[in-house]
């Protein structure tokens, strides 16, 4: 009877026991494994401090081998498969008050043939981020040197292409306004072309018939020894009489 005690208390203190490290505001996960293939579904269950003799104290989650059964808070959670006889302990967001000793039972069928694991959790506090807030409106804070040359060069970055944008476009306006005047300039010359070769062609239809048209015709009369000139740049002929002697008189004939 004594040596069935002795085995029972070894039995009982034989157990695994790691450490654990995690930090506030994180989830941290304690495992806890069974072999699902040759035991078939087993009932599980995880508490704070020593696991005890038989079951759980204080269970803070426990499963049937299927799904979970009972659960102290929603801050535990069995995120393994349960199919695959992970039994692990999910805690989500740590606590300085979640530091200590956890124990996972597996209860295995047969006298003294439990699994026991226990975990040693420690909890530090999350390194700070440096956040930037902004100033709040009752209490306006002087800006920084620094602050001051951010903000000129963000703005000089700002405005930079508007700066060039506005020289581009006065550029592309000068060279569109040349064009024009060369244009404008082109348009002129070629209607003062067109309106001297217009004022030419009217004074060509304007010139008198008697000034376009003359022709003059030489007459001999042999009987009276007189050379007649007929001219005939209208419908009037003009007949001028000549005698045949060196000091010749020219006359008229109507």
């Amino acid at each position: 009877m004594k040596v069935v005690l002795l085995l029972a208390l070894l039995t009982v203190c034989e157990c695994d026991s790691s450490r654990v490290k995690g930090h506030t505001g994180q989830d941290v996960t304690l495992p806890c494994k069974y072999d699902r293939k040759y035991h078939g579904a087993l009932s599980a269950c995880w508490q704070r401090g020593e696991i005890p003799t038989r079951g759980c104290s204080n269970p803070l989650i426990s499963t049937d081998g299927l799904r979970v059964s009972t659960r102290a808070s929603s801050r535990y959670e069995l995120l393994g498969r349960l199919e695959d006889g992970d039994v692990s302990l999910t805690i989500m967001n740590l606590t300085e008050g979640d530091a200590g000793r956890y124990g996972c039972r597996v209860e295995i069928p047969g006298w003294f043939n439990d699994e026991k694991h226990h975990f040693d959790l420690s909890v530090a506090t999350a390194p700070q981020t440096p956040t930037w807030t902004a100033p709040n409106s009752e209490t306006p804070t002087e800006p920084t040197a620094a602050s001051e040359g951010l903000m000129t060069s963000a703005e000089s970055l700002l405005t930079s292409p508007s700066t060039m944008t506005s020289s581009s476009e006065g550029e592309d306006g000068g060279q569109l306004m040349v064009v024009v005047v060369c244009v404008l300039l082109g348009l002129v010359s070629l209607l003062a072309i067109v309106g001297l070769l217009v004022r030419r062609l009217k004074l060509l239809h304007t010139v008198p018939r008697q000034h376009r048209h003359i022709s003059d015709s030489v007459r001999f009369n042999p009987t009276s020894s007189t050379l007649q000139l007929h001219a005939q740049p209208a419908a009037v002929d003009n007949i001028y009489q000549m005698d045949g002697g060196e000091g010749g008189v020219y006359e008229n004939c109507p």
